[in-house]
């Protein structure tokens, strides 16, 4: 099987997990073949570490021309403009920062009318097969509470705004109720299910989201409800933060990989 020609744009912690794993548990599906970050030696490190060739950090645009596949692990503060310009020149794609794409819904549309292929994974949630069923017939509402440590949210703009102190927070707090809509704009680093689950079921401006700290979590938390003609859904994913990033949840990483391992397979399992 030839393998797949993979060029990742972001070389932080998810992007990292995954460049890694091309060269080893998924070295014979995919090809890993160049990366680009903002922060040049950021990619230049990963790329070191990597022992890649001299040549393999590029800038985004060589690096979508070389690709077959584009992986998108950067922040959604670009996410929208890599999608745009690989569904542009036809290349399939990847997108982990999926809130930037949250108001930019027209650029899925024009990479359907392409014919262009567009990868987002769960990320660190569960019941997004659920939803996407049950989104079939009629869903009359979707709600997320995401519970997260304090230092999973620290710098978030709606906490800046609001000057809301996390080192306060002495017990449970509600610190965001509104739409995913709202949700993603305030926090950009943090929210990225909530995008997911509007994209796969009503919408980011009837989405529910609360998001709440405490001193005392420990996990990355989300819990789902989902109503309408189907029944009820309801799930709760315990997360545990990565190592090196508390903002990121490790099932984040492995549903990337998963993914991967679906685009590379002929047999799909689940919905």
């Amino acid at each position: 099987m030839k393998k797949i020609k993979v060029g990742i744009i972001g070389c932080g912690t998810i992007g990292g997990e995954i460049a890694r794993a091309c060269r080893s548990s998924l070295k014979e599906k995919f090809e890993l073949i160049a990366l680009c970050d903002m922060d040049a030696d950021k990619a230049a490190k990963l790329a070191a570490s990597l022992k890649a060739s001299a040549g393999s950090v590029v800038g985004m645009d060589e690096l979508i021309a070389k690709s077959d596949l584009v992986i998108e692990a950067a922040s959604g503060a670009i996410s929208g403009q890599v999608l745009e310009k690989s569904v542009a020149v036809g290349k399939s794609i990847l997108v982990m920062s999926v809130g930037g794409l949250i108001g930019k819904e027209e650029l899925l549309d024009r990479a359907r009318s392409s014919g262009v292929k567009v990868f987002i994974p769960s990320g660190a949630l569960c019941g997004i097969d659920g939803l996407k069923a049950s989104s079939c017939g009629k869903i009359e509402s979707v709600m997320i509470t995401t519970r997260k440590p304090p230092k999973g949210l620290e710098g978030a703009p709606y906490l800046v705004a609001n000057k809301i102190d996390l080192g306060t927070v002495k017990g449970e707090m509600v610190v965001f109720d509104g739409t995913a809509q709202e949700a993603v704009k305030g926090f950009p680093k943090n929210v990225n299910v909530c995008a997911v689950l509007s994209l796969a079921g009503i919408g980011a401006a009837k989405t529910r989201v609360r998001i709440v700290t405490s001193p005392e979590y420990a996990k990355n938390i989300h819990e789902v409800e989902i109503s309408g003609d189907f029944g009820k859904i309801v799930t709760r994913t315990e997360n545990v933060p990565s190592p090196s990033n508390p903002k990121t949840s490790y099932m984040a990483i492995l549903s990337a990989l998963a993914t991967l391992e679906g685009i590379a397979d002929s047999v799909k399992i689940g919905t």
